[in-house]
């Protein structure tokens, strides 16, 4: 049998409880407020608009925070200014870049590439590329997601942005208002 510890406090309205081992559990009341608990406290996903159909760096235009009538996002959400990404607060944060494109030339292949900064945008390191290789000429549509994992240590000096690169003539990275097709997904899965 496990031996199981309990401690009873009555904290007073805005009081703040902290535990410090994993697993702990506590009940709070009316104006209580409990942290220590891990937990995602950063979600936020944007779009592309509009299709891109020439090289560009970074992507800076036709963005737009997801806002279908059931989107929700958590914390204070990302920022973004002339296609650099700020992070709302320290952590460790997976991002996933989706595209949707599609071309008709038959050598091509499309993509969007990540770039991490952590001199605040003096130099940037290429840390994965979100690719899709045309098939014969034909305007097929494919798809693809790619995973990345970021330290931000500190918000004024890691920074993100986005690249499109390699459409030749006929190439499209899509994008729409009203639903994602090309996307890019930012979730805080912890403290760094």
């Amino acid at each position: 049998m496990s031996k199981i510890e309990t401690n009873t406090i009555a904290p007073s309205a805005g009081t703040t409880l902290t535990l410090g081992e994993s697993g702990d559990t506590v009940q709070v009341g009316t104006g209580v407020t409990a942290s220590g608990f891990g937990g995602i406290t950063q979600t936020d996903q944007w779009r592309l608009t509009n299709d891109i159909t020439s090289n560009t760096d970074p992507i800076s235009a036709n963005l737009e925070r997801v806002d279908d009538a059931s989107f929700g996002y958590i914390g204070s959400g990302m920022s973004v200014s002339s296609g650099i990404w700020t992070f709302p607060s320290t952590g460790i944060y997976q991002l996933l870049v989706t595209m949707k494109a599609y071309s008709t030339d038959s050598s091509d292949t499309i993509k969007i590439s990540t770039y991490v900064s952590t001199n605040s945008g003096g130099s940037y390191d290429e840390v994965a590329e979100t690719a899709i290789n045309s098939e014969s000429g034909a305007a097929v549509g494919s798809q693809a997601t790619v995973p990345i994992f970021i330290d931000v240590t500190n918000t004024s000096t890691v920074k993100v942005k986005f690249t499109a690169a390699s459409l030749d003539a006929g190439s499209v990275i899509e994008g729409d208002t009203a639903k994602n097709k090309t996307c890019f997904t930012f979730i805080r899965l912890g403290d760094t």
